[in-house]
């Protein structure tokens, strides 16, 4: 299925008064203050899909190294020394997660 949100009032879609969507500040933008979800009808983030999604810009994220200056390599010592406080973990996913992800649980 193809879905497209349209807004009649600008300020806000019509028979929703839970969620509040309005224009952005930037030209062409929508800004919603709540949460998202594409087919759930329970989002625990700001964002949840339930399916696959397609992009066909670049996605960002903090630890992308397009974010990040002055990168430099850590003397060796020093390197040495921030390996020894790592913290190294097992898990498992929640039944729950796996289920709705196509995950395989253990």
């Amino acid at each position: 299925h193809n879905f497209f949100f349209q807004a009649s009032n600008p300020g806000q879609f019509e028979n929703d008064s839970d969620v509040l969507w309005q224009r952005g500040h930037v030209p062409e933008t929508l800004v919603c203050h709540g949460r998202v979800g594409i087919n759930t009808d329970a989002p625990d983030e700001a964002l949840v899909v339930c399916g696959n999604a397609k992009v066909m810009g670049r996605v960002m994220h903090p630890s992308d190294s397009r974010a990040k200056q002055n990168i430099q390599e850590v003397d060796t010592n020093e390197q040495l020394r921030r390996i020894t406080q790592m913290r190294l973990v097992e898990y498992d996913y929640k039944p729950e997660f796996a289920s709705v992800m196509g995950i395989k649980s253990a």
